[in-house]
């Protein structure tokens, strides 16, 4: 008789073929270790569907009364985001790229993205975000962060086929840098036995904020409503504004030059109304009663533009829940 530590479990697995033959006892181990993994599973997060689930309802619910302003984002988001999740067999990993100006909701989106498909939202040991300023400071070390970033995402991946990363301040990147994850987002079944296919990859930056004012301004001055701007109104402008910009981590980046990004997701800058919404939102998570005039105290006092009409916040929603206090 052998004994055999499985976990916590002192397991007796019989080397004698006359009492119980090898192929039993490893049958009856196989078995032992698959109910083993089920418990396991049931307390600690794993890469099972009991943990990583798509729920289209919430998100759908979510971007129509938590994201304001903001009518393009959350139609494509949520088409691109449910078709990919229905897809048993996608051909390639899903790439969003959202643009805009800072303050506009494209964090929050990737938050209520992944609040949506994993049980532990942005806190899942299957979300990995990356900051440009604080993950890849230095430039002279561009080549060992090309290294780091390809191990990362290979090894993250080999663990969670179902993983997300997400990639912020890319405006603020080193450009070259991303083109050393290329392969995993192309149209490959696997890479060295590895298949990216069922991976989420979410780019965020400023970079091509200023040409979707330019449209959003344009609409404005024309007379016509925010909600008539479509998304063909601005992919286009906005994929090549970001393609050649020299201070992006996008710039003659391979990634946009052989349409390995989905959908080019631009994010409008908000209007007064919108900031509005978000302070009153930002007033029942501190746990205060909703108090519109005290919101409007506080929204009259930021910046907007064109100067004197004031139509457009420059700050957006990102400073609110710092200046909402000094008005409470």
């Amino acid at each position: 008789m052998r004994l055999l530590f499985v976990g916590c479990v002192w397991w007796s697995l019989s080397i004698t073929a006359a009492t119980e033959p090898i192929s039993t006892s490893i049958a009856a181990l196989t078995g032992f270790l698959a109910r083993y993994q089920n418990l396991l599973c049931y307390f600690q997060e794993c890469c099972r569907p009991e943990w990583i689930s798509y729920h289209k309802t919430g998100l759908k619910h979510d971007l129509s009364t938590k994201l304001y302003g903001q009518h393009v984002a959350a139609q494509v988001v949520l088409k691109a985001v449910t078709g990919f999740m229905n897809n048993e067999n996608p051909k390639k990993p899903l790439v969003l790229s959202l643009h805009g100006w800072t303050g506009t909701g494209k964090n929050f989106v990737s938050q209520l993205i992944a609040e949506n498909i994993y049980q532990k939202g942005m806190t899942s040991n299957f979300v990995h975000l990356f900051t440009a300023t604080a993950h890849f400071p230095h430039e002279a070390h561009v080549d060992k962060y090309k290294t780091q970033l390809q191990e990362w995402v290979r090894g993250n991946v080999s663990i969670c086929p179902r993983s997300m990363f997400i990639f912020d301040e890319m405006d603020k990147m080193h450009p070259g840098l991303i083109d050393s994850i290329k392969p995993y987002l192309d149209f490959y079944d696997n890479l060295n036995g590895v298949s990216y296919r069922k991976a989420i990859f979410i780019f965020l930056s400023n970079a091509g904020g200023e040409k979707i004012v330019e449209v959003a301004l344009d609409f404005w001055k024309d007379g016509r409503e925010r909600e008539e701007i479509q998304l063909k109104d601005l992919e286009t402008a906005l994929s090549l504004s970001v393609f050649n910009n020299k201070n992006s981590g996008f710039w003659h980046t391979s990634l946009i030059d052989k349409n390995l990004v989905d959908y080019f997701v631009p994010f409008l800058p908000l209007e007064y109304k919108h900031v509005i919404q978000c302070g009153l939102a930002e007033m029942v998570s501190k746990g205060h009663a909703p108090d519109k005039e005290v919101v409007e105290a506080m929204a009259r006092d930021l910046n907007y533009f064109p100067k004197e009409e004031r139509v457009f916040s420059m700050q957006g929603c990102k400073v609110i829940p710092a200046r909402l206090d000094f008005y409470v």
